[in-house]
């Protein structure tokens, strides 16, 4: 899990305590490591102070929500009016603890949210030697696990859910980018090379001219065309 935490010694003091009930957690002190955590890695759930350094709790807890990762998301927070838990829970958030509380009743919200995720675990989708769990944010090419980044998995889990259908450039734009994305950005030509570099040889991602990318479901080495947009 991450805690994003800006007071040091309770941050630390949470992860350890965290750590005896068998909880892993990497805490980020302000919004700017918060958000490149999670860029980095796949976290079960976040337990967010809202008034931090850099973008707050409340920019993390949209972006999480936006990513359509379904991240749980815990608000630990000193803000303890009923309209600061509206807020809260409008923003996406699962729970909220208020400051001072128990480790104990901490480390009990926690497990209870990944009990719920649990149940409402997307199903792992397999297709041409491709392995695609959005759980654990994990890809596999014919055993072979494969590194990607946060928005390189976006666009490969769209294209994966076609099962060998066309998704058009703008489909791509609108599900793996945010609403504020440029219409005419390049971005999802410059990701989708990248992403079948990651992937490696022979190339699983056709581009069909014109129309958009899929999933090639028999990839042969050196087909033509393969590398280009």
């Amino acid at each position: 899990m991450l805690i994003v935490e800006d007071e040091p010694y309770l941050a630390e003091a949470i992860r350890d305590g965290l750590r005896l009930e068998a909880i892993a957690a990497d805490i980020a002190g302000d919004g700017d490591t918060a958000l490149e955590l999670l860029s980095i890695n796949a976290y079960d759930i976040a337990v967010l102070d809202r008034d931090i350094p850099g973008p707050s709790g409340d920019e993390i807890a949209k972006r999480i929500v936006s990513s359509g990762s379904g991240m749980p998301i815990l608000m630990l927070t000193a803000a303890d009016r009923l309209d600061d838990k509206a807020s809260g829970f409008e923003l996406g958030a699962d729970d909220y603890l208020t400051k001072p509380f128990e480790l104990q009743e901490l480390a009990l919200r926690v497990r209870a949210l990944d009990r719920r995720r649990a149940h409402n675990r997307p199903p792992v989708r397999e297709i041409a030697g491709l392995r695609l769990d959005p759980f654990r944010r994990e890809v596999y090419r014919d055993g072979r696990y494969v590194a990607l980044t946060r928005k390189q998995f976006a666009v490969l889990e769209v294209l994966v859910a076609a099962e060998g259908g066309v998704v058009s450039t703008e489909e791509l734009l609108e599900r793996a980018w945010d609403e504020n994305a440029d219409p005419f950005t390049n971005a999802v030509r410059i990701t989708v090379s990248a992403l079948r570099k990651r992937l490696g040889e022979p190339w699983i991602i056709a581009t069909v001219p014109g129309v958009g990318y899929r999933i090639d479901t028999q990839p042969e080495a050196g087909r033509e065309g393969g590398e280009r947009g």
